[in-house]
C-alpha cells in the first residue's frame, strides 16, 4: 500500500533523508506496445492499418540442366586392308595340264647383221616360259620387257635364241607331255643354257616343287645335262619392278657359266 505524501511532506522527508518511493500511477504503468495498439478495434476512432503481408515467393526450383549435346555416332567403318605384297604367285591354272610350244627362234636375222654369234654365248639358248600371246612371244608388255632382258644380255645377237612357251588350258590334254616335248627339243636344239621363267615353268620342266626362292639359288640340269637357271617372269616383273635386280642377277649367273664352259 503506497503513502498518499502532498507536496509540503515529500518535502520534509526528503530533508531528513528518505528516499521515497511511490509506484507510477496505474494509467502510466506501462505503455501500449505496438502490438497492443494494432490490436486496438477500429471502434475507438483509431483507424487499424493493417500491414501488408511480404508477397510470398514461391521457392526457387533447381534448373533443368540442359542435356549435353550427344556426339553423332559415325557408322563404324571397316579398316582398309593392307595392300598385299607383290609375291611370285604359283598361278591359278597351275594345276592345269600344260603343253609345251614348239621353239620358236627371237632373233634369227641376227647372224645377218653380224660376223657370226659371239662365241661367249655359246651354241644357243632356250627361253621356256608362260605369256598371254603364245603366238608372240614378245608381244604385249611382257614380250617387250622380256626382249630388253634378252638384248641387254646380248642374246639378240645369237641367232640360236629360242623361246619355247608353256601354256596351259583347253587342247593341252591331245599335246604331247612336257617332258617329252622337252627332251625333243633339247635333242634339236642342243642348246648351251636353258632359261626357266616364272615358278610355272619351272615346276613343269623341272619336276621340283619346291618354292621360287629355293629355285632360283641353284643351278638345274635338264635330263640331258643342259645347265638350267629359274628367275621371275617377265608378267611378275611388271607388277614388282623391285624384283628386277635379282631378276638381272640370275641372268649374269647364267652368262658366267655359258662363258666359262666357252674357255674351257
Amino acid at each position: 500500500m503506497s503513502l498518499q505524501l502532498d507536496a509540503r511532506q515529500r518535502a520534509m522527508l526528503q530533508e531528513m533523508g528518505i528516499t521515497i518511493w511511490q509506484a507510477a500511477p496505474a494509467a502510466a504503468a506501462a505503455a501500449p506496445s505496438v502490438t497492443e495498439r494494432m490490436a486496438r478495434p477500429a471502434a475507438q476512432g483509431m483507424p487499424v492499418l493493417e500491414r501488408p503481408l511480404a508477397p510470398q515467393v514461391p521457392p526457387a526450383q533447381p534448373r533443368a540442366e540442359a542435356p549435353a549435346p550427344v556426339a553423332r555416332q559415325q557408322p563404324p567403318q571397316a579398316a582398309p586392308a593392307p595392300a598385299p605384297a607383290a609375291t611370285q604367285p604359283a598361278g591359278a591354272s597351275e594345276g592345269a595340264v600344260a603343253r609345251l610350244h614348239a621353239p620358236v627362234a627371237l632373233y634369227p636375222d641376227a647372224a645377218t647383221a653380224t660376223s657370226g654369234p659371239p662365241r661367249e654365248l655359246g651354241n644357243g639358248w632356250l627361253v621356256i616360259f608362260e605369256t598371254p600371246t603364245p603366238a608372240d612371244p614378245l608381244g604385249g608388255d611382257s614380250g617387250r620387257l622380256l626382249d630388253n632382258m634378252l638384248r641387254a644380255m646380248q642374246l639378240h645377237r645369237h641367232p640360236r635364241t629360242f623361246a619355247c612357251v608353256l601354256e596351259r588350258g583347253a587342247g593341252a590334254e591331245a599335246s604331247p607331255p612336257v617332258q617329252a616335248m622337252l627332251s625333243r627339243t633339247l635333242a634339236e636344239l642342243q642348246p648351251s643354257m636353258v632359261l626357266i621363267l616364272g615358278l610355272g615353268a619351272a615346276r613343269a620342266t623341272l619336276d621340283n616343287r619346291e618354292p621360287l626362292g629355293r629355285l632360283r639359288a641353284a643351278q638345274h640340269q635338264m635330263p640331258d645335262g643342259t645347265p638350267a637357271f629359274v628367275s621371275y617372269d617377265p608378267a611378275y616383273l611388271l607388277r614388282a619392278p623391285d624384283a628386277k635386280a635379282s631378276a638381272w642377277a640370275d641372268l649374269c649367273r647364267a652368262l658366267a657359266v655359258v662363258r666359262k664352259a666357252g674357255e674351257a
